[in-house]
């Protein structure tokens, strides 16, 4: 069954982070589904992406919304929850709830905003890991995860080796290349140049009622990151809006009015500062940053690793996950490591959408002991 719960953690510790600075105290905000059996062995682990939150399945009462990754996890689903005890948390600079730059600064009795420090992948596994010793939990059956959900993942594995006996990573990397910055320039800079941004000193009210152009604007250029031109023609073709005259300068196809859609929503329900430091954490991953290889970055994993990437992935293209498996292999260590590319002409976001080509991946993954 779901059982769905939604907790909340706080911690009057200090975190310490990877870039120098500290967090004297923070929050987590979780959500867990199903039901933790007797010597608490069927725990997984979900890692949520950029713009995801601890909300991974089921829907609230009153709300038609279901979470993010509903047709994954669930009873008698990819990550069932008749077996498993699932639990996903909201991620350090999340606006869902976790602490982020719109938390109160202690000291200054005054939101953090610009003063926020910059976070890592591994700070925010770090946090995790603290959350989950504070529920009792000290090894998972599993972790999981897509996108930056997979750096978190991959994260888990590395620097906490002795964890989670399988690691199950979706449409990720083990480095953020330049495309993928790239992409993400466009928005940071669309963001901090807007008026209305107010050198990150804006009013959330304004902004949840009214948007923010640049934010609308940068979320817009990430959607063509995370499809691929294929799934665009198959999408919309050329069909054109029926509101709108073909001859008028400002006519749209059926992909402005998509673009439009999910670009000018999407501030009214994520935060810009929020977008801004988690872009900036994806930006700055690299597994190997403290290592001479991606070999010996590699090395320190104890778990089972399923890599799925997808075809017609431009933002993580197969090839960030198959080196993985590459590396794996030269190391005499191929039994350890299971590689699969999924044929999708889908995009990026086929993790998400095309779940019916890869949920038995997920399943076999999860039932081996």
């Amino acid at each position: 069954m779901l059982s769905l719960k939604t907790g909340r953690r706080k911690f009057c510790e200090p975190l310490y982070l990877e870039s120098g600075r500290i967090l004297p105290e923070f929050e987590l905000v979780y959500e867990t589904y199903g039901s933790l059996n007797k010597d608490k062995s069927n725990i997984v682990v979900v890692c949520h992406a950029l713009t995801g939150s601890h909300h991974v399945a089921g829907r609230y009462e009153g709300e038609s919304k279901f979470g993010w990754w509903d047709g994954l996890v669930g009873s008698a689903k990819g990550v069932d929850t008749d077996k498993f005890f699932v639990i996903c948390v909201s991620i350090l600079g999340s606006c869902y709830g976790s602490t982020s730059a719109l938390s109160i600064e202690p000291g200054t009795n005054k939101q953090y905003r610009l003063n926020f420090p910059v976070l890592t992948i591994s700070d925010v596994v770090k946090a995790q890991i603290k959350l989950f010793n504070e529920l009792g939990i000290t090894h998972a059956h599993a972790v999981i995860g897509g996108s930056l959900g997979g750096m978190q993942a991959l994260c888990f594995a590395i620097e906490f080796p002795e964890f989670a006996k399988h690691t199950i990573i979706l449409a990720s990397t083990y480095q953020t290349k330049p495309w993928a910055i790239a992409f993400n320039k466009i928005a940071i800079e669309a963001i901090k140049n807007d008026p209305a941004f107010k050198g990150g000193n804006y009013d959330e009210k304004t902004i949840q009622e009214q948007g923010l152009l640049g934010l609308a604007y940068g979320r817009m250029a990430g959607h063509i990151s995370f499809l691929h031109p294929s799934s665009m023609d198959e999408k919309f073709g050329r069909t054109y809006a029926q509101t709108d005259g073909l001859y008028e300068l400002f006519g749209r196809f059926s992909v402005d009015t998509y673009m439009e859609y999910n670009g000018y929503g999407f501030p009214k329900r994520f935060d810009p500062l929020s977008y801004l430091y988690i872009t900036k954490m994806m930006n700055i991953f690299d597994c190997t940053r403290h290592y001479d290889t991606l070999e010996d970055a590699l090395r320190p994993i104890r778990s089972h690793l399923t890599l799925i990437s997808f075809s017609g992935d431009l933002l993580f293209p197969p090839k960030c996950m198959s080196e993985i498996y590459d590396v794996f292999c030269d190391m005499g260590r191929a039994k350890q490591c299971e590689y699969i590319e999924i044929n999708s002409d889908y995009g990026h976001d086929a993790f998400l959408v095309e779940i019916d080509k890869f949920d038995m991946y997920i399943k076999r993954a999860l039932e081996k002991k």
